[in-house]
């Protein structure tokens, strides 16, 4: 189920990405129906029955004492229209997030399709086979289904049971949180870095940031400590060296602020782990994948492993914080330059006692 899952998110996604049904002459040719008319049968015989129950209590006529049931189904049927409105709207806003950029394709693809055809997206229409209709309980509640070629079984979603889980703060779909943004907004909140490296305009990291002093390493005499780095040619250049430890104690509260952050809400935690950190890979990585790397073999399968244990969560925390030190700390403690000018300047290694030998013995003689 998992692997359908994935394969038919992403067949959906790369069709809405390609156009190709504009180049479908078959399809071009055809008449389709997108319009499915959700509530034309909703309310198709509410009417005669409003009036028969309404007829019935002004004639003190009702079945029950005091006409309480039928009161009560008086009371659903006149707010059942607005009843419609709101689930339809709720239902809408939870697929709508399967058109985000980084949504776990690893999620219930039912939920994707259902999207495409809420959204009349080409190839979802009735003359395709598919259809949506909300119906009326007898307990108050209201259903949408949804049935057509790619679901294996009609998608039914109780309006009473999502607003329960939207109360809840659950979600149908998982919201996959921008860590990227979130990890470079953060960068600017650890306290690490120089005074003036914020655009005091967007609150940004500004392209001339840089760590502040206190954590670089100096030696005993205050001068910089340098790592010799060959550039080649028998060249070489001083490079910075940083207080990783300390700069790590620094930033560790608000790394675990942000964890449990994201961990507040479980669902979004998989989806975040699914997306970005299980596989461990770059942010530029990422981007030159034609999808967004999703976990393959390391998946989290919402179904099983939540609520998360405590070592899914132990996990999770050790991957987020590789995660950024990879692709937003690092880039800030490697191969920087002397904040001295004339210690910035590329220099001549000196060469090895071998080699001075060497040169010795082929001097001519006197």
């Amino acid at each position: 189920m998992k692997d359908k899952n994935i394969k038919v998110n992403m067949w959906i996604k790369h069709m809405n990405q390609s156009d190709a049904m504009a180049y479908n002459m078959d399809y071009v040719a055809t008449s389709t129906t997108p319009d499915f008319g959700i509530l034309n049968k909703t309310y198709q015989n509410t009417g005669m029955r409003y009036a028969k129950i309404k007829t019935a209590i002004e004639n003190n006529q009702c079945e029950s004492p005091n006409c309480v049931l039928e009161l009560e189904q008086l009371r659903v049927l006149e707010s059942a229209p607005k009843k419609s409105l709101d689930f339809i709207a709720n239902v809408m806003a939870q697929l709508n997030v399967t058109d985000d950029p980084n949504y776990d394709i690893c999620q219930n693809s039912a939920y994707t399709v259902a999207n495409q055809i809420m959204n009349k997206k080409p190839g979802f229409g009735r003359n395709e086979g598919y259809n949506v209709v909300v119906n009326l309980l007898p307990n108050g509640s209201q259903e949408i289904i949804f049935i057509g070629p790619f679901f294996e079984t009609p998608l039914k979603i109780n309006s009473n049971t999502l607003q329960s889980l939207l109360n809840a703060g659950s979600n149908l779909v998982a919201e996959t949180p921008d860590i990227n943004k979130e990890m470079l907004a953060l960068l600017t909140e650890l306290g690490i870095m120089e005074a003036g490296s914020n655009n005091p305009e967007t609150g940004q990291l500004t392209p001339q940031a840089k760590i502040a002093e206190e954590f670089i390493l100096k030696l005993p005499d205050g001068n910089y400590d340098y790592e010799i780095v060959e550039i080649g040619e028998g060249k070489a250049r001083n490079i910075l060296k940083f207080d990783l430890d300390k700069i790590m104690r620094k930033i560790e509260p608000f790394i675990n602020a942000e964890i449990a952050g994201l961990l507040s809400s479980e669902q979004e935690a998989v989806a975040t782990w699914n997306v970005f950190l299980a596989q461990e890979s770059g942010v530029e990585e990422d981007d030159q994948m034609v999808e967004n790397a999703y976990a393959g073999h390391l998946t989290w399968d919402y179904e099983e492993v939540l609520p998360l244990s405590q070592d899914h969560k132990v996990v999770f925390e050790q991957h987020y914080k590789n995660y950024f030190y990879k692709n937003y700390l690092l880039q800030f403690t490697t191969n920087q330059l002397p904040r001295v000018t004339e210690d910035a300047a590329v220099f001549d290694l000196e060469p090895t006692e071998p080699q001075a030998q060497e040169q010795v013995k082929e001097q001519p003689a006197s």
